[in-house]
Parts: structure tokens; C-alpha cells; sequence
């Protein structure tokens, strides 16, 4: 293990920020943060890790490892004894007035931190605060001297906003790898994030491993060429060059697992009626034409959509029960999104079809195709989500809607008592330009989403009562990755937006002050560097 040296200089800046700073540098800002008189928290070579419950021996063992690679010190981890002494710290779960099972306190007295929470999601949450009081160093992957590991009493009440704290990210256009994507989800919950959706199918790619169904991963997962530059260019030019990539359910598990010890549920996305020119490549008996395709080199909208057959939904159950087996959350994404629906208007078939099951029109006939997979997801005991294109036609029944295209589907389901996430494409999708200057900027997805929108975004649509605003779960970042080859420029377009939109749906009172916000986003994003993120510097940070 290799030994970092900070200066002097900056060991006193880092130290003092917190010790002698009228504001402690924390994201999302916690509901309550009082700095108390008393003797200041000093972790040192003979402190302890206590956890008052065996569930708790987790995310000890979690505190441990970051501390240990940081500081050096063989901090160990013990069951509580009540023998604690300065410079230890405590996990309990306790009973609280507040029942949210994320929602914790942290407490610095007589130089011993306690952390405590209902649950061991909320003690989580309160390690991740716990972590930031520490200077920048602490996130270091190696051993750093000189540090005064220390910062004052202080006492913490805190508790989320949203339920639904999330960011998604697409794989199907360029395939990320599995130490990528754990990397992602330990930004998730860094940030207190507790939702990835994980976009697994695309036109251009298959990126699950469907045991029943081989040619998914065999053909689906690779293409011979890839669009170069964007979509609007002329003439249009290809790299010819096999790319691709897909997640065995091996691989599926382990990643499942990892972001369960860290409190995150990964929401998986197999789409559908549209956006599955990939599988229709693999099993042409599928699509509209029985002919193969091919995998989609270029970006936009394919015109290949599932034909609405009841071999075709047979199929695709087929899929959903090995993608259930594989992630436990409530909630499965189906899509649902840019359907194009050509292809079933000129066939004769699809016509005969609609009038078989009394159908007016082809938004029916996806509302009918959409509904089939719901009643077999409830049968699981699971929950349809999906874009809100699934509004059109009618709603399955118990169907949640993820609101993309501005707030409007968002408003239609909870009106009508239906839970909804907003996506907004106009504040959330963080693979648009954070900078007019797009000349200096990597190739993006268009359009132009600067820090302060993101911060600025409220989750709940001004139209909604406060009961129908019940129904909103919350809100997620999206990054789509048409022109986002590196892993290093996911974390350029997510970063510093994802710290915005965190405070956003974590804090109570929202995200009030952008000022105070960048403030303490100077010093996080020290943290995100010692953390190896390739984040964007905000033009307000500049110097």
C-alpha cells in the first residue's frame, strides 16, 4: 500500500473548514446540523468501531475499510459493550419518533460519535455523513500522514425528502463494465442516493444474459459498426469495428449484491413494444418482418418494434421471470418509450387484432401489450414502470409512470392516484451540455442543463394538490450514452449535477441556496478527486 503526504498548508485548511467554518461542507445538506461545545471527535490508532446489533456488523466492517485505507489505522470492529472511550465510534439501532427507516441521528459527546437509526439503512446514510466531517483525505484509496483526523462536537438530525432518490444510466448504447457500474453505485451512496435504474436493452444493444434465450447475448450484444459524431451529421460515417459487451447473471448477482450492501435497489429496464431492434435481431419470429435486421449501428428511433402476438408476450414473460429472479426490486422497468408503431399499421395482421380484442387504435394495442406484462409482473409480485408513453392507451393497472417529457405524465398519474418518478428531460437528462460554450465541451446529446437548473428543479409539479402530490416518489438523473464512449465522461456529464440533484431530493426544505450550495461543493469536489471522479469544474468555480 502506497503512502500519500499532504502539506502542511492543506492538512490546516481541511482541518480548519470544519473546526473553525461557520458551515460544515456536507451534500446533501442534512435537516438539522447544531455545533455543540465539548470535546472535538478524534479518530486515532486505539479507536473502536462498536455496533450495538448484529445487523449492523456490515456496515462496521464498511466504516472500517474506508477509514483503515485512508488513515492506516487497524481500527477494529467490535459488538457493544458499553466500554467506549474517546475516539470510538458507535452504530445502534434505536427506537425514534421518526419511523423512516432512512432517517438517523449522529451525535458527537465527550469525543464519541454515536450514530443511530430505527434501521441499518438510516445508520448507513449517517456513515456517509460521519465520512464528510472528516477532512477530503479520508476518501483517499491509500495511506495519507499528517492528517489531524478531527472535527468538532456537533449533533445531526436528518432524514430524506423523497423516497425515490436515483439515477439511471443506459448501457445498451455502449456497454459500461461491472467495476464501472459498482464504481457508479458507490457515487450513488455517497450521495444518499438509494435508486439505479439500469437501462439493460437498447436498439443497439443486449446487455443481460437470458439463459432461455442464448441469441440475446450471442447476436443482441454486438454490433459490426457504430455511428462516429452525431446523429444530424451529413454524410453520416461508421467506425466498422465488432463493439458490444453484455452481464452474465453471475456478474448480475454480484452487482445486485454490492448495491444491496450499500442500501441501493437497482431497477433493471428490458424495453419494450420499441427499442428492441437487438432482440428482434436475434429472434426475428419476434419483430413485425421474421426477417433479421441486424443490431442497430445509429442512434434515434428504430422503426423494428415486437409484433403485439401472443408468442411475442410469451417471450417476454419468458425473459421477465429470469430478470426477476435475478433483482429483487418491487419495481421492473418495461419502457414503453418512442414506440414507433408503423410497422403494425401496415399490417394486415395487427388490424385483424385490434378488432379480435376490441381495440380502436394502435395506442390501445401498445396499452394492451404493456398491460399483458403487468398482470404478469403483479402475478409476481412485482410493479410495472415505464416511461410515460404508457399513459397513452390507458394505464395497466398498479402501474407506476417515470415522467420524461417534462412533468406532464407525472401530473396525468398522480390525478388519477398513480405513484410517479420525474426524469424531466429539461432539468434531469445530465447527457446534455452543462456549458453554452459547446465548442470546449465533449460531443453531447444536445440541448444545455447548467448546474443551477438542476439545483433549481423541484420534484413536485406546481399543478398537484398536496394529496395527489403524495403520489410523486421522487425524482432521477438520467445519462444516456449515444455519444458517451469513456467511463471517465460519465462521470464528467453526472458530475457535480448528481450532488444537486442529491441535496434536491434528500433535503427538506429543498435546495434553497445555490450560493451556500457551491460554497460547500468547492470543497466536495476534493472529495470526488480523491475519489478518482472525473468531474466537471462549474463555471462559478472557475478561478
Amino acid at each position: 500500500m502506497t503512502t500519500k503526504f499532504y502539506s502542511v498548508l492543506i492538512v490546516f485548511v481541511c482541518t480548519t473548514t470544519f473546526l473553525f467554518g461557520q458551515e460544515y461542507a456536507l451534500i446533501p445538506y442534512p435537516n438539522s446540523v447544531t455545533t455543540k461545545e465539548g470535546v472535538v471527535f478524534q479518530l486515532n490508532k486505539s479507536s473502536v468501531i462498536y455496533f450495538s446489533d448484529s445487523s449492523l456488523k456490515k456496515n462496521a466492517i464498511y466504516l472500517q475499510k474506508i477509514l483503515g485505507t485512508s488513515t492506516g489505522y487497524k481500527l477494529p470492529v467490535k459488538k457493544l459493550v458499553n466500554k467506549e472511550k474517546e475516539g470510538d465510534v458507535i452504530l445502534s439501532i434505536k427506537e425514534s419518533e421518526n419511523k423512516n427507516t432512512e432517517a438517523y441521528s449522529l451525535d458527537v459527546s465527550n469525543g464519541i460519535v454515536s450514530i443511530n437509526s430505527i434501521d441499518g439503512n438510516g445508520v448507513f446514510y449517517g456513515i456517509q455523513t460521519l465520512l464528510q466531517l472528516f477532512p477530503v483525505a479520508v476518501f483517499e484509496d491509500s495511506i495519507v500522514t499528517d492528517i489531524n483526523w478531527a472535527f468538532p462536537a456537533v449533533s445531526i438530525f436528518d432524514s430524506p425528502k423523497f423516497k425515490w432518490r436515483g439515477m439511471h444510466l443506459d448501457v445498451g448504447r455502449n456497454f459500461k463494465s461491472v467495476a464501472f457500474v459498482k464504481k457508479f453505485i458507490d457515487q450513488l451512496s455517497h450521495h444518499k442516493m438509494n435508486s439505479f435504474h439500469w437501462h439493460l436493452t437498447e436498439d443497439q444493444g443486449w446487455r443481460i444474459q437470458i439463459k432461455k434465450y442464448p441469441k440475446l447475448t450471442e447476436i443482441g450484444a454486438w454490433r459490426d459498426s457504430t455511428l462516429i459524431g452525431h446523429t444530424r451529421d451529413i454524410p453520416k460515417r461508421y467506425k466498422v469495428e465488432r463493439t458490444g459487451g453484455f452481464y452474465t447473471q453471475e456478474e448480475i448477482i454480484e452487482v445486485v449484491e454490492y448495491a444491496k450492501d450499500r442500501y441501493i435497489n437497482i431497477v433493471p429496464e428490458i424495453e419494450m413494444p420499441g427499442h428492441a431492434q437487438a432482440a428482434i435481431a436475434a429472434y426475428p419470429e419476434f419483430g413485425m418482418t421474421g426477417v433479421s435486421p441486424g443490431v442497430r449501428p445509429l442512434w434515434g428511433i428504430s422503426k423494428h418494434i415486437y409484433s403485439p402476438e401472443d408468442k411475442t408476450i410469451g417471450f417476454l414473460k419468458d425473459v421477465l421471470d429470469e430478470v426477476m429472479l435475478l433483482f429483487p426490486s418491487e419495481y421492473i422497468h418495461i419502457g414503453g418509450d418512442e414506440a414507433k408503431k408503423n410497422q403494425w399499421e401496415s399490417s394486415e395482421r395487427v388490424k385483424e387484432l385490434l378488432k379480435e380484442r376490441g381495440l380502436h387504435d394502435m395506442h390501445e394495442m401498445q396499452s394492451w401489450f404493456v398491460q399483458q406484462i403487468g398482470a404478469h409482473l403483479a402475478d409476481n409480485n412485482r410493479t410495472l414502470i415505464g416511461w410515460d408513453e404508457i399513459l397513452e392507451g390507458g394505464l395497466a393497472d398498479g402501474a407506476a409512470v417515470m415522467s420524461w417529457r417534462g412533468n406532464k405524465g407525472a401530473v396525468t398519474a398522480a390525478k388519477q392516484g398513480s405513484y410517479a418518478v420525474v426524469a424531466n428531460a429539461k432539468s434531469l437528462y445530465f447527457s446534455k451540455y452543462q456549458s453554452r460554450d459547446k465548442e470546449n465541451e465533449p460531443l453531447a446529446y444536445g440541448g444545455f442543463i447548467p448546474l443551477e437548473k438542476v439545483y433549481a428543479f423541484n420534484p413536485i409539479p406546481e399543478e398537484l394538490s398536496s394529496e395527489e402530490a403524495k403520489f410523486i416518489l421522487g425524482a432521477q438523473g438520467q445519462i444516456w450514452t449515444e455519444f458517451i464512449v469513456e467511463e471517465s465522461k460519465v462521470e464528467y456529464m453526472m458530475f457535480p449535477r448528481a450532488c444537486a440533484l442529491s441535496e434536491v431530493v434528500w433535503s427538506s426544505k429543498g435546495a434553497n441556496n445555490y450560493k451556500d450550495f457551491l460554497k460547500r461543493l468547492e470543497i466536495h469536489l476534493k472529495r470526488l478527486k480523491a475519489l478518482e471522479v472525473n468531474y466537471r469544474t462549474p463555471d462559478e468555480l472557475i478561478k
